[in-house]
């Protein structure tokens, strides 16, 4: 696996950080890596965007390549249009990630928002870039309630295209999980027909970064060249009997 396409289930479920994390196990594990935000949105010229924010967390060995920056915080396409800036096609993501690919052992692709968020007016998507490169997509996705369904729809959405989801990432595992949370993490892997390759905990982007890079393969499966253990973690956050029994 040369390249990895990570997409959300939705904004805000912790995709950033997740490829922080996959990036700082990686280059722990002696791989050299490269990350690829293909359409970064809602930041101004002279901020630092989410290729960046791994860099802060995962090292700077890490390379960060962004390919577009729109200032609005929506989706690539309507903020291009909106700003009157070219779009982004999936043979310039593809392309891009290639050729990042030719001088690192990993190049990790961070999408904008869900699977199929539009990047251009044609209305293609993250997804139609990761068939051009043949490549595996992780879901990030929220621990709450309402995440079976756009866990499910997001990995239905990857088979319809011939696409292998490789698993499920919680973005966002909450120190005190609730009922919904506990029950969530169970029943992902049957709702969404894939295992779960870790749970980033909550908070986890405000740790120092030296800090992060040392937990962060605690966090992943090996699949993800972490120690993560989809048993250990499921049995430690079982859910409660069902009341009156």
């Amino acid at each position: 696996m040369s390249v990895l396409v990570v997409s959300g289930t939705g904004t805000e479920v912790g995709k950033t950080v997740v490829t922080s994390a996959i990036a700082a196990a990686a280059v722990a594990a002696g791989r050299s890596v490269a990350v690829l935000k293909p359409a970064q949105t809602g930041v101004g010229p002279d901020e630092p965007g989410d290729a960046a924010e791994v860099v802060r967390l995962a090292g700077p060995t890490v390379t960060a390549m962004e390919l577009a920056r729109y200032p609005e915080p929506l989706a690539p396409d309507t903020a291009a249009r909106r700003a009157g800036l070219a779009t982004l096609s999936p043979a310039d993501i593809a392309d891009a990630a290639r050729e990042l690919s030719l001088h690192h052992d990993l190049v990790l692709v961070e999408g904008a928002g869900g699977l199929l968020v539009r990047f251009d007016e044609a209305g293609h998507t993250l997804a139609d870039a990761a068939v051009l490169l043949g490549a595996p997509v992780l879901v990030v996705a929220a621990a709450g309630l309402g995440t079976l369904n756009s866990t499910t729809l997001t990995t239905e959405a990857l088979r319809a295209r011939e696409l292998t989801p490789l698993g499920v990432v919680v973005g966002s595992w909450p120190a005190s999980p609730d009922l919904a949370c506990r029950c969530n993490l169970a029943d992902l892997p049957a709702s969404s027909g894939t295992p779960l390759l870790g749970a980033v905990p909550e908070g986890s982007a405000a740790l120092p970064p030296s800090r992060f890079r040392t937990e962060a393969a605690a966090w992943l499966a090996p699949a993800l060249a972490g120690t993560w253990s989809q048993e250990s973690f499921l049995t430690a956050w079982a859910p409660p009997g069902p009341v009156g029994v």
